[in-house]
């Protein structure tokens, strides 16, 4: 933790359950155990990507202010993933269906290369169900 105010951007996605009630509890989440939000888009409703699956998904953009370092936001968004049902991560490109998925989009204007921690998303503007919420609230 620092004593320095962050804006980390966070892509958050669910396509199982009551998807808008995840995606609201989701955003109390972060706002409690990251930082407040100061910007939320509005969520859009897309097509899964990387994979085949009937459930469509709810997918948004949240930015929030932060005095964790990146390495804790990655550790806080993996908490709350796994307190609202998500049991399992994608690994080496398999995606499945999920209650929610929390990526660290952007932090400041930081670049992290870690196998673990990618800031950039390496993916984000490959990702309309990224990009369009992100455009709609981010401040350069």
């Amino acid at each position: 933790m620092t004593d320095q105010k962050h804006l980390v951007y966070l892509g958050l996605g669910s396509n199982i359950g009551d998807r808008y009630q995840t995606m609201a509890t989701a955003c109390e989440e972060i706002a409690k155990r990251i930082g407040p939000i100061v910007r939320r888009s509005t969520f859009i409703e897309t097509e899964p990507w990387g994979f085949q699956s009937e459930n469509r998904f709810l997918n948004g953009v949240v930015c929030c202010e932060t005095e964790l370092l990146p390495r804790e936001v990655l550790w806080r968004t993996q908490q709350i993933e796994r307190s609202l049902g998500r049991t399992r991560k994608s690994k080496a490109g398999i995606y499945h269906d999920r209650t929610i998925d929390i990526d660290i989009l952007l932090y400041d204007h930081l670049t992290i290369c870690e196998p673990d921690l990618r800031i950039p998303h390496p993916l984000m503007t490959a990702r309309d169900f990224v990009m369009i919420p992100l455009l709609e609230i981010i401040k350069l």
